[in-house]
């Protein structure tokens, strides 16, 4: 059964029906999917739930999509919450865990709002789009295009854009055209682009359906914490998509019956070369200004002025929640320990995110028995270009030496959820 009833500006209260593909409301705003909250109340027990399949479609109830529509998936979501063992004691963080977004197809948490996206463009008829990115989104929306049978234009700054997102888009069919130019100038030729050909633009919060993908995550949150919400969420903030669906997510929970009032702190986690949102905190605005000169190795936050920024920004403030910027030596510092000590192989901007919490922590604004969660948004395994490897070469007529090794570290029994 559907419980989705119509799209709704964040800003007018305008409303707009699902029959169509709208990218924002008349007032150049932001749409959000808006349900039968009260039907949901009173006929999905939230115990359902826990007998479905471990993906992100189990909470389909509070997804836009109507009774009869399919929908295209590789199994997204229900990433697993993994307990820093070692790291969060050693932080004074005992329950310091890491939501490990990196194991969602394409390894990154961007399968979630491709999977919803992709699914309500088939449905609505919608065959060819152009995604502008910075990388990793490209190979997600690449992706499920092609399992969707879509004509899919990724275009990234030939600058910035990672190799391993460049092939990943080609191996799966997509159109490749990389911008030599700023971000600015990806989207406004990405949006000229798709003008000119009829092409559908997919850019974050410019369209309504990306963020009821990632707001998911919220919903995992809720429920792998036994449907009472962590004190404190750090997220790796760009565009914001993930912040401001969480944030939609737990108001949805509360007016289902299946969470109360309690809502975590929100950390929105930037780069220091790269943090808009962090200064606008500071400054006590309710927008952005545009940051000049970008200058980070962390991809997936280098955005200058996301454009839903006034929703970060509220979701922050009514959480009681701040930003931190982070270095991308601390960053990079901390991507190794993560590995070396927990095994956790984690991207920079999942690592900027354990490096923010540890730094509240020190000043306080953390305390220690909060129950952290630290996002990872994608895989490290798509940042080879960041891991040095030197190797020693022994060749086959000499013996390998060991000695030179460190001793393991110590373990200790890690914290459950």
């Amino acid at each position: 059964m559907s419980y989705y009833t119509h799209l709704e500006c964040t800003a007018c209260g305008r409303t707009h029906p699902t029959d169509r593909w709208l990218g924002v409301c008349t007032c150049g705003r932001s749409l959000f999917a808006r349900y039968d909250l009260a039907r949901i109340r009173a006929e999905v027990p939230r115990e359902s739930v826990t007998h479905r399949s471990p993906t992100m479609w189990r909470y389909r109830e509070l997804m836009p999509f109507g009774r009869d529509e399919s929908v295209v998936t590789m199994g997204e979501g229900y990433t697993p919450i993994v307990p820093l063992a070692l790291v969060g004691p050693a932080c004074g963080l005992p329950r310091l865990f890491v939501k490990d977004e990196g194991r969602n197809p394409t390894g990154v948490f961007k399968a979630r709002g491709a999977a919803v996206g992709v699914s309500k463009a088939r449905a609505l008829g919608i065959n060819r789009l152009i995604v502008p990115t910075v990388g990793s989104g490209g190979s997600a929306w690449a992706a499920y295009g092609a399992r969707a049978g879509l004509e899919i234009v990724v275009t990234m700054p030939v600058s910035d854009a990672p190799m391993i997102a460049r092939k990943d888009c080609v191996v799966t069919g997509a159109h490749v055209v990389l911008i030599d130019g700023t971000t600015t100038d990806l989207f406004r030729m990405s949006q000229r682009a798709a003008e000119r050909n009829g092409w559908t633009p997919i850019v974050a919060l410019q369209e309504p359906f990306r963020v009821e993908g990632k707001k998911t995550m919220g919903f995992e949150l809720a429920e792998q914490f036994g449907w009472e919400l962590p004190d404190v969420v750090l997220y790796p903030t760009g565009g914001g998509v993930g912040l401001i669906g969480m944030w939609k997510a737990f108001e949805e929970l509360e007016a289902v019956g299946w969470i109360g009032s309690k809502r975590p702190r929100l950390v929105a986690v930037q780069a220091a070369g790269c943090a808009p949102i962090v200064r606008a905190i500071r400054n006590g605005t309710e927008a952005c200004e545009p940051w000049e000169g970008m200058n980070t190795i962390v991809p997936g936050v280098k955005v200058a002025k996301a454009f839903a920024d006034w929703l970060i920004l509220k979701a922050i403030r009514a959480s009681g929640g701040t930003g931190v910027a982070v270095d991308d030596p601390e960053t990079l510092a901390m991507q190794h320990r993560l590995a070396l000590e927990e095994g956790l192989y984690v991207s920079p901007e999942g690592a900027m995110t354990v490096a923010a919490a540890i730094r509240l922590r020190e000043s306080g604004a953390i305390g220690p028995h909060d129950t952290v969660v630290a996002f990872n948004t994608a895989t490290g395994m798509r940042y080879p270009h960041l891991v040095r490897d030197e190797l020693p070469i022994v060749h086959a007529d000499e013996e390998i030496v060991l000695d030179g090794f460190p001793k393991p570290r110590a373990r200790v029994t890690p914290a459950t959820t």
